[in-house]
């Protein structure tokens, strides 16, 4: 929580401003008792009529005055709360972007998407309320105990041994719900995760007849999640009735006791009035402090789940190298090996080099370790063992920007945006129109653009449902052009192309970009022939590696996928 209250600092002078006419408001409702009890009184017996006209005017203006601060007070704290919340979210949002694929993992993205959606609007709920009711409510209480001490101390030790046995309650009551809401938390987290997967997968779901099993699985997601809350929820409700009948029997204490002290002339009867309305105010107050104690209970599981992000320790820090002058490759492996679970290694004794300019093709099976591979080269992982090398250098010596600024990427399964496509094609990086025309020729993408009603203005649907799988494939390279990267990494980028545009594509790439240091996956021989480099990947293993011609005397699956995919064709 130390880290969440830092978010309201840079408010504390509306904040305490808001505490004192909240403050103000409740010293006018305090005093409105009084003011009756001088009435019963006083004016009633003495037939003071003026002075009856007199007091009730001080009442209404005393009421009036506590509404106007009330309300200004809860409209300040509503900025604040929402103000806080959107600088938390900001920050919550960028520390997700920092965070390395690692620890994402282990977060995982439907947790990050629920942390930073339901989570922050628990923390803004909560704050709102400590705001409105956490400052007034216990000054009522206090004020009003104070007050009722100097009136009749008998009935007031009654009064604060019933509001102590309530506030204790409270407290047994949300010690018990804090974790059970943060288990609840992490049932939505569930939902989310379903929700993500059946949206994204929409498409296989309905052409495998699946809806079915989906519905099935939400519903079961959906349950778990509803049945964490109820579980959460029936010990928070025991709260407002523990308080109801605490202070209903306090009540019942305080009218017996002040009935025998007024019957004996202990105590006036505008005394009793005024000490059943301070009663009435303490016992308003202590029900809204228990309402209080259910949010700050939803809201305190939410501010631990977030700072769970927000401190996440960086793990991917820039190392100083041990050897700052040594030259080494454009891109290579020295004995690398990764896991991701730490059970089996994904990657195994990777070794290879490539030279700048040079083109670097890799060809396996699914799950041989391609794009692990990959993923190690652009640092979205760190090697468990060896050195990864980037530029001449060990990735960990490269800051973040400048290993990622040298790559051009393109994944199996990036989305576009629900934009135009330059847009799509810029990303959000302002490129030059003529710059994005021209990878877009390159990517051989520029003809169905041009056919487009609005051409690089024309805009798509979500994830591009509205293009071809080429064509989506084909913007995707044409945005990983548009920047002119050192390194351009391209993984099974041309599986939805035909073999013409494949081969005219990597044409392009070598003629306009000449210099470019070229990497390519695919499971396409015909794709990889050209490469100076091709290793071939098997169980996380390199089992193989040289050029076509080296590959096809030396390695037998190489050669089978090229006999079958060419006709035998050797060169």
């Amino acid at each position: 929580m130390k880290t969440i209250l830092g978010y309201l600092r840079p408010h504390a002078p509306r904040v305490a401003v808001g505490i004192t006419i909240k403050f103000t408001a409740a010293v006018l409702e305090l005093l409105l008792p009084l003011l009756l009890a001088h009435i019963i009184d006083d004016c009633v017996p003495a037939r003071d009529l003026p002075g009856v006209y007199r007091a009730g005017g001080l009442m209404l203006v005393m009421a009036f005055g506590a509404a106007f601060c009330n309300i200004t007070a809860n409209r300040m704290a509503a900025w604040v709360s929402m103000d806080m919340t959107r600088q938390l979210r900001r920050d919550l949002y960028e520390r997700t972007l920092l965070l390395s694929q690692a620890q994402l993992d282990r977060f995982s993205v439907s947790s990050i998407v629920s942390r930073l959606t339901n989570d922050t609007y628990n923390v803004h709920q909560m704050f709102d309320k400590i705001q409105r009711g956490g400052i007034r409510a216990p000054m009522l209480v206090l004020g009003g105990l104070a007050l009722t001490f100097l009136q009749a101390p008998p009935l007031a030790l009654v009064q604060l041994a019933v509001c102590s046995a309530t506030f204790f309650a409270i407290w047994l009551v949300t010690r018990q719900g804090i974790p059970r809401y943060t288990r609840a938390q992490e049932a939505v987290d569930t939902v989310v995760r379903v929700l993500r997967e059946n949206a994204s997968g929409v498409r296989v779901v309905k052409a495998l007849a699946c809806q079915g099993r989906e519905r099935e699985r939400f519903t079961a997601a959906s349950r778990a999640s509803k049945e964490a809350e109820e579980t959460a929820g029936r010990v928070m409700a025991a709260a407002n009735p523990l308080s109801d009948f605490l202070l209903n029997l306090g009540l019942v204490l305080v009218v017996l006791a002040g009935a025998l002290l007024v019957d004996r002339g202990r105590m006036a009867s505008g005394q009793i009035v005024a000490f059943l309305s301070y009663f009435t105010l303490i016992q308003t107050a202590t029900l809204g402090l228990a309402k209080l104690f259910v949010k700050f209970s939803k809201g305190a599981a939410s501010a631990r789940r977030i700072e769970e992000v927000l401190l996440a320790p960086e793990d991917q820090r820039v190392r100083l190298p041990e050897n700052p002058d040594r030259p080494g490759p454009e891109l290579g492996m020295e004995h690398v090996s990764f896991s991701y679970l730490g059970v089996e290694q994904d990657l195994d004794g990777a070794s290879f080099s490539l030279n700048k300019g040079e083109t670097l093709g890799i060809l396996g099976p699914t799950g041989s370790g391609k794009t692990t591979l990959i993923s190690l080269l652009l640092r979205i992982y760190d090697a468990d063992g060896g050195v990864v090398r980037v530029g001449g250098r060990d990735v960990t010596a490269l800051s973040r920007e400048d290993l990622r600024g040298r790559f051009g990427v393109v994944f199996q399964n990036e989305a576009l945006l629900n934009d135009s496509v330059y847009e799509n094609i810029s990303f959000l990086r302002r490129l030059p129109r003529e710059d994005v025309i021209a990878a877009a020729r390159t990517a051989q993408a520029w003809e169905f653009i041009e056919a487009l009603p609005e051409g690089l203005d024309a805009r798509l649907d979500i994830r591009g449902a509205n293009l071809s799988g080429g064509q989506r494939q084909r913007l995707l390279i044409a945005r990983a052009l548009a920047a002119r990267p050192g390194i351009l990494i391209l993984d099974s980028a041309d599986s939805a192309l035909d073999y013409r545009t494949a081969a005219a594509l990597h044409a392009a790439i070598r003629r306009d970009f000449p210099g470019v240091t070229l990497v390519v996956i695919s499971e396409r021989v015909a794709s990889l022939r050209d490469a100076d480099r091709i290793l071939v990947l098997e169980e996380g293993a390199i089992t193989a590696q040289g050029t076509h011609g080296e590959l096809l005397e030396s390695c037998g699956r190489y050669r089978r996928m090229a006999e079958l995919q060419m006709g035998g064709l050797r060169a």
